[in-house]
C-alpha cells in the first residue's frame, strides 16, 4: 500500500465549509500571534532575558506545530481529495512528533527558569546564563528530533497491505498502528516505555519545579507579596495545565482504550486550539509583553 484516505472531521459538504473557515481563521491567528510575540521579544531589550528567549522558541515552535498538520487538513476540506501518499504520511508524522515533543521540553526549561528565578535568584544570572540556555534548547530540539525518527523508522518497517482509511486528520502514530499488518508490539511497548518517559520527564521536572517554587512562596510573610512572585507563572501554569491535560489523555494510554472520536477532538484543542492561546495567555496579563507590544505597533506605524 503506497497511500492512505484521511476521513478528517467529517463527510458533510456543509460542515466542511464551516471547518474550511474555522480552521484557516485560528491557523492565521496563530501565524500571526506567535510571529507578534517573537518579533517583539527581538526588538526589545528589556526581554533579551532567559524567560523570553525560551517564549521566543515556544512561540517558533507553534508554528512549525500547526504547518505541519493544518494547511493539508485546508487542502483536503477545500478539494475534497483526502489522499496522502505513505511517504508524505511518515513525513507529517515525523515532525509532529518532533514539534510536539519539543514544545513539551521547552516548557520544561521555562518551569526551571522559574524555579532558578524564584528559589535561587541570587544565583539566577550564573545558573541561566545565555549559554546554558541556548544548550538547554539545542538539547531540547536534538532529543525531540531523535525520539521522532526512532518512531517514524519503526513506522517505516511496518506493512500496510488491509484497509488504508485513517480515521484521523492527519498521520498520527496510533491511527497507523492500527492499519498495520504487521507485529506491532515493538512499536507499541516502545511508544508506552520510551514514549511514556520522553513525554512524562519534562511534566515531572515542571511538577517537581512548582512544588519547590510553592514552597519559597508560602514563605513570603505578606499576601500581596505571594501574589506578586506566584503571578510571575501564571500564564506557564495555564499553558501546562492545557498541553499536558489533552496529551496525557491521548498518549499515555493503552492501544484498548483507542477512540476515534474522543482523540480527535482532544487532538484538534492540543494542535489547533492552544498553540492559538499561547499569544494570548502569555500577553494579556504580562505588563513587560504590553509594553513590547505597543512598541512594535508604534514602529509598525
Amino acid at each position: 500500500m503506497t497511500e492512505f484516505l484521511l476521513l478528517g472531521l467529517t463527510s458533510d459538504p456543509k460542515q466542511q465549509v464551516w471547518l474550511f473557515a474555522s480552521f484557516l481563521a485560528m491557523y492565521l491567528v496563530n501565524v500571526i500571534g506567535n510571529s507578534v510575540i517573537i518579533a517583539s521579544i527581538q526588538r526589545d531589550t528589556h526581554l533579551h532575558t532567559p524567560m523570553y528567549f525560551f517564549l521566543s522558541n515556544l512561540s517558533l515552535v507553534d508554528i512549525c506545530f500547526t504547518t505541519v498538520i493544518v494547511p493539508q487538513m485546508l487542502v483536503n476540506l477545500l478539494t475534497q481529495r483526502k489522499t496522502i501518499l505513505l511517504v508524505q504520511c511518515l513525513t507529517q508524522m515525523y515532525f509532529f512528533v518532533a514539534f510536539g515533543i519539543t514544545d513539551s521540553f521547552l516548557l520544561a526549561a521555562m518551569a526551571i527558569d522559574r524555579y532558578v528565578a524564584i528559589c535561587n535568584p541570587l544565583h539566577y544570572n550564573t545558573a541561566m546564563s545565555p549559554q546554558r540556555c541556548r544548550l538547554l534548547v539545542l538539547a531540547s530540539w536534538a532529543v525531540s528530533h531523535l525520539h521522532s525518527l526512532t518512531h517514524t523508522v519503526l513506522m517505516g518497517r511496518l506493512s500496510f497491505c488491509g484497509p488504508n482509511v485513517i480515521h484521523h486528520f492527519f498521520c498520527d502514530v496510533q491511527p497507523l498502528l492500527t492499519l498495520s499488518c504487521s507485529d506491532t508490539s515493538i512499536n507499541e511497548l516502545l511508544a508506552f516505555t520510551e514514549g511514556s518517559v520522553v513525554i512524562m520527564s519534562p511534566f515531572i521536572f515542571i511538577v517537581i519545579s512548582y512544588v519547590y517554587i510553592t514552597r519559597t512562596v508560602l514563605r513570603v510573610p505578606s499576601g500581596e507579596g505571594r501574589y506578586k512572585v506566584f503571578s510571575t507563572c501564571g500564564s506557564h501554569l495555564t499553558v501546562v495545565a492545557l498541553f499536558y491535560g489533552t496529551i496525557i489523555s491521548v498518549y499515555i494510554r493503552p492501544s484498548s482504550t483507542y477512540s476515534v472520536t474522543k482523540d480527535r477532538v482532544i487532538t484538534v484543542i492540543y494542535t489547533v486550539v492552544i498553540p492559538m492561546l499561547n499569544p494570548f495567555i502569555y500577553s494579556l496579563r504580562n505588563k513587560d509583553m504590553k509594553r513590547a507590544l505597543r512598541k512594535l505597533a508604534k514602529k509598525i506605524e
